[in-house]
């Protein structure tokens, strides 16, 4: 067992314990981290005369080594090894001797899991930006090609008022644009340097911590050295934050999983992102977005499972904080594949505008227009509203939608009515004219289409 805290024991840890204890299995995916934080962290031991150039020169050598033999496979992370810092600081002493012992000089493996643990984040946030960002950029696709495709808009999945199928998407790309500013939030939050912080306490080496940071890339130290090594709030922030993807990714899961239905059929689902029955040839099921609909609890429960781990630890480091590393990569892993796969699906659905435009004009999804006519005209909203509804009860009686009532049905209504009425109440007209700022209107929307292009260019 390679152990790196032996000194004080006098006899080896139960084979039980210590597998309970390792965190090789998981925490190997820090190999580049680790290697990185320790080159800055010898780097700036030389700069303070703590080691010599010569000693640093020959630990980031033999660091750089351990990175190349991992990544073709010259060097595999075991199980013999307790975590991924056991790992690397075992196979430089064994590259380069006695000098590889001096890596560990000013740190503990508390400020050292906690500065890999940021690192991870801070990339796996980057890549989770880029995944977004490529979600909106065939969000705003779909929203260019589909301004005058109408489709009913719903409340309580109820047809409610006409909308096109660019606004309802639209929709979807505001929720994944505040998920981009969530995860640039807690970047930034989080962009602060443990390293130097030691166990809980500092060192008595006189260490430069700023310029530690500057060569990560932070924007500087962290204040607090039992906060450094004891905070997980950007995991708990950042499994908020997946959650909320997720919820939105299930939303929009949703919404196809229903679009998809024989009822509907408003979308058709490219075959690549589809699957059959084994006993029913007709079947053609969405299975990505049940999926993606059914991985959200997974992410849910992460974030649960964070702050049920956090809630008791008293200061300053705790062996329970071990337990954030699994379920945040998971979590992270999770919503990646989500993302793209989600991304993907959307790309290639067909959307079937005949079907979505005579669902809007048969669920009588223009009766405010109805009332908004007569409003116009000088009636009392909470009058037209009931003139509305009226017609809406001739309609449901004489089985047709309000399009296609005579003009004697309205003029039965309110003498108000005239021929103009068709034109006002027709869907392009509808839609049309709702034209402030966040409606369906066609010169909005273009407005809308066009700040959203530019955000994407940024």
């Amino acid at each position: 067992m390679a152990q790196l805290w032996g000194g004080r024991f006098t006899k080896e840890t139960d084979q039980l314990v210590y597998n309970f204890n390792a965190s090789i299995s998981f925490d190997q995916k820090f190999y580049k981290q680790d290697i990185a934080g320790s080159i800055a962290h010898v780097t700036m031991l030389a700069k303070q005369n703590i080691l010599s150039e010569a000693e640093k020169e020959d630990i980031i050598k033999g660091l750089n080594e351990i990175l190349e033999e991992v990544e073709n496979g010259a060097l595999e992370i075991t199980q013999e090894y307790e975590d991924i810092h056991s790992f690397v600081e075992a196979n430089l002493i064994k590259k380069i001797g006695e000098t590889g012992k001096k890596l560990h000089t000013g740190r503990s493996r508390n400020d050292q899991v906690a500065l890999d643990m940021k690192l991870y984040v801070r990339d796996e946030i980057q890549e989770l930006d880029q995944l977004l960002k490529e979600l909106l950029q065939a969000l705003l696709t779909i929203m260019k090609e589909h301004i005058q495709t109408f489709m009913p808009g719903f409340t309580h999945l109820q047809k409610a008022q006409p909308t096109t199928l660019s606004h309802h998407v639209g929709a979807y790309f505001e929720m994944f644009k505040r998920d981009r500013l969530r995860l640039s939030d807690i970047y930034k939050r989080m962009n602060l340097c443990p390293l130097g912080s030691g166990a809980l306490a500092g060192t008595t080496y006189p260490l430069d911590r700023e310029y530690t940071a500057s060569l990560l890339e932070f924007d500087g130290a962290t204040r607090n050295s039992m906060d450094s090594v004891s905070d997980r709030d950007y995991l708990i922030e950042l499994l908020s934050a997946l959650s909320t993807i997720m919820m939105h990714l299930s939303r929009f899961s949703e919404e196809i999983i229903i679009w998809n239905t024989n009822e509907y059929r408003f979308v058709e689902l490219d075959d690549a992102y589809s699957t059959g029955s084994s006993i029913m040839p007709q079947k053609k099921n969405p299975d990505i977005a049940e999926l993606v609909r059914g991985k959200t609890g997974r992410v849910y429960g992460a974030l649960m499972s964070m702050l049920t781990t956090m809630k008791g630890i008293p200061l300053a480091y705790n062996k329970d904080m071990q337990e954030d590393k699994e379920l945040t990569f998971d979590a992270i892993d999770t919503v990646k594949g989500c993302l793209a796969l989600f991304t993907g699906m959307i790309k290639t659905t067909t959307f079937r505008k005949e079907i979505m435009e005579e669902s809007a004009k048969g669920g009588f999804t223009n009766a405010t227009d109805v009332a908004d006519y007569l409003v116009n005209k000088g009636v009392a909203f909470r009058d037209a509203h009931s003139i509305s509804g009226r017609l809406v009860l001739l309609c449901i009686e004489k089985n047709c939608a309000l399009d296609d009532l005579q003009l004697e049905d309205f003029k039965n209504e309110h003498e108000l009515f005239e021929k103009d009425i068709y034109d006002a109440i027709s869907l392009t007209t509808c839609v049309n004219k709702r034209e402030t700022i966040g409606a369906p209107g066609k010169s909005v929307m273009e407005q809308v289409i066009s700040e959203y292009k530019k955000y994407l260019e940024e």
